[in-house]
């Protein structure tokens, strides 16, 4: 079915596929009576940081006294029922209208979308009234959908666009004034601008356990390790404050946040070394998270998810793992109709030495969790001390995405926590 999907897409004049999306999201926003004027709509677009980013600005708000509903990568909320995510960071027309009509029924009065620009390629952005729009950062990725980065930098501009023509007022665009792309968005019209920047941040401080930052007069804590994180509760908090949200639920609402699924997920079993599941993906997030753990020796175990998409980041990823981590083990994730083995090799390029390739993600968690239990000293890990002269075992790119690839092609049913954890109880207890 999406091999005659693909056909009929490439088939099809681009000027009649443009009309079919934007016809689409008008007809779903008229069916469901253009529910998003009468919510609170906070979108959030950029590569990297969008779903933790919008579970700061939903908790900060529930913290506020709002009931919230919140579409991101991760889970769809509505009030306090929530379901896994549809699998799109950006679900389709008819469902994210749908979605806001329900957050309206339940009295929910701020919705958090992630927008982004595989959805602005189907006009699903249209049809939102936006309030305000946060962007997090932009490097490249998606570049053969796009064709090229600048075009999907365009993509994602289109977002910024959308807030311009939003009938509410105020608008307000926070974007992240470190990033190259930030003073595009800042520029644009709109009621209030806000900046939000680390490098102008003071005091702030971050390691694998956490960090703090003061905004608005008040020491805000961060319970996820990594400037990375310190990053998304700043955006959220920016934004927030625009909203009328004062300091002090602000700084309640980060501090509620303990765990995100699938970030920066640490999986303790009592062994004597770290384990940490998070879905980064891009070479950005990937060398945030290996310079989070410092001196540590890093173990990591990770594929390149999308066969057929971003070729050109493979070698790349390669080179960083191998800059950062003392051994390397490739493996498979979710590679579509492309050879796993092709993936692997070309990630492989990118290494003065060839990685441990094991493509059974099962046996490549275990094969790495066998080697951090030699590596560790044997002593429990210090938690208040942290990870920086102990063993970490980093496993990316699948987070909490229930799916894989299997050698077939075929997709089968994955859970990363769950198998990381049933490895490292078969290691420890192999190992008494």
């Amino acid at each position: 079915m999406s091999g005659i999907k693909k056909l009929l897409r490439r088939l099809t004049p681009s000027p009649l596929l443009s009309a079919y999306h934007f016809s689409l999201a008008l007809l779903g926003a008229l069916v469901y009576g253009f529910p998003s004027r009468r919510l609170t709509v906070i979108g959030i677009t950029g590569t990297d940081g969008k779903s933790s980013t919008a579970e700061y600005i939903n908790s900060i708000f529930e913290t506020a006294g709002h009931k919230t509903a919140m579409s991101n990568s991760i889970r769809v909320k509505i009030d306090t029922h929530s379901l896994p995510s549809t699998g799109r960071s950006m679900p389709g027309r008819f469902f994210i209208q749908r979605f806001f009509r329900r957050a309206l029924r339940s009295d929910c009065t701020v919705a958090i979308v992630e927008m982004t620009s595989e959805g602005v390629q189907q006009y699903r952005h249209r049809g939102i009234e936006l309030d305000a729009l946060v962007f997090t950062n932009l490097s490249p990725e998606h570049i053969e959908s796009h064709g090229s980065f600048a075009a999907y930098a365009d993509a994602k501009f289109e977002i910024g666009r959308a807030l311009e023509r939003s009938g509410k007022r105020p608008r307000i665009i926070v974007a992240n004034g470190d990033d190259s792309q930030g003073a595009r968005y800042l520029a644009l019209r709109v009621e209030k601008r806000r900046a939000f920047s680390l490098n102008k941040q003071a005091p702030w401080k971050a390691d694998e356990l956490g960090g703090t930052f003061t905004f608005d007069g008040t020491e805000m804590s961060v319970k996820l390790g990594g400037q990375f994180y310190i990053k998304n509760a700043l955006a959220a908090a920016e934004v927030a404050h625009a909203l009328g949200i004062g300091a002090d639920a602000i700084q309640k609402g980060i501090a509620r946040i303990t765990n995100i699924p699938g970030r920066m997920d640490r999986i303790d079993a009592g062994q004597e070394f770290a384990v940490v599941v998070d879905y980064a993906l891009t070479p950005e997030a990937l060398e945030n998270l290996y310079k989070t753990f410092g001196s540590a020796k890093k173990i990591c175990v990770f594929g390149c998810t999308g066969g057929g998409r971003d070729k050109w980041k493979r070698p790349v990823l390669g080179k960083l793992a191998e800059t950062y981590c003392e051994t390397v083990i490739v493996t498979n994730d979710v590679a579509y109709d492309e050879n796993p083995e092709k993936i692997a090799g070309d990630i492989a390029r990118g290494m003065s030495k060839k990685p441990e390739i094991i493509l059974d993600r099962r046996a490549a968690i275990s094969r790495a969790l066998e080697i951090a239990l030699s590596l560790s000293k044997g002593a429990p890990l210090d938690k208040a001390r942290g990870n920086q002269d102990d063993v970490v075992v980093l496993i990316t790119g699948m987070g909490i995405d229930t799916e894989i690839s299997a050698p077939d092609g075929k997709k089968c049913p994955w859970n990363e926590g769950e198998v990381v954890r049933e490895e490292l109880g078969k290691i420890l207890k192999r190992n008494v």
